[in-house]
């Protein structure tokens, strides 16, 4: 007998903390189902997003090599626009819109429209670039900039610049505005800097640098 009532108190405890607790237990249950469902489904809608922002951009890139190269009209160029327009709009704090901006750039440079040029830099500056892309943001930007007129403003903005990982193609960088500035002497020793910082064998760059010599004889 008091074996049967030892089993009948469990019984009865479980019950009790059954009523107590069970319906706590049950919310926490459905809240974790929630969360991992939750989860999954935003996993994929990234991974659906990260496609189709891919999609565009290769379309995008596509329509530029088209402008870009001469070989497109009017609807390449308008492609372009729009489709970089899209993923700056869809896809704001995404990698893949600020090199459509970057993209847009280039394409304004082409066709001449420089303020333009320079307000799809901006954007990029604006929105929070990686390294890399706030290197060649900037450097575009004082490319453009001496192609008004303000060399100086432009130099003053690479002059600016500090990273050791892209210390060559600043170094380039203020020899062409150095250059375009009148000062020929300063734009080969900034020349010459780069050379010694890349590494490498840079052709382009070491045509710059024959042609300072050449017309320095």
């Amino acid at each position: 007998m008091s074996e049967m009532r030892t089993e009948e108190e469990q019984v009865q405890a479980l019950k009790d903390w059954w009523k107590e607790n069970g319906k706590s237990l049950l919310l926490g249950i459905a809240a974790a189902l929630a969360i991992v469902v939750g989860w999954k489904a935003w996993q994929q809608n990234q991974q659906r997003n990260a496609e189709h922002a891919s999609a565009v951009y290769q379309n995008l890139v596509d329509a530029v090599v088209n402008v870009v190269s001469g070989e497109g009209d009017e609807g390449a160029l308008n492609t372009a626009r729009h489709l970089g327009s899209q993923l700056k709009t869809d896809f704001e704090g995404e990698a893949y819109a600020r090199f459509a901006a970057m993209l847009l750039a280039r394409v304004a440079v082409e066709k001449g429209e420089l303020d333009t040029a320079l307000a799809e830099l901006e954007w990029v500056l604006a929105h929070e670039p990686d390294e890399s892309q706030a290197i060649l943001a900037k450097v575009r930007k004082a490319r453009i900039l001496a192609a008004q007129g303000k060399a100086s403003e432009g130099l003053a903005l690479v002059n600016s610049l500090n990273s050791p990982s892209f210390a060559a193609q600043i170094s380039e960088a203020k020899g062409d505005l150095h250059l375009a500035n009148g000062d020929r002497e300063s734009a080969r020793k900034a020349y010459e800097a780069a050379a010694s910082e890349s590494g490498q064998q840079r052709p382009l760059l070491q045509m710059k640098l024959d042609d300072l010599a050449v017309e320095d004889k």
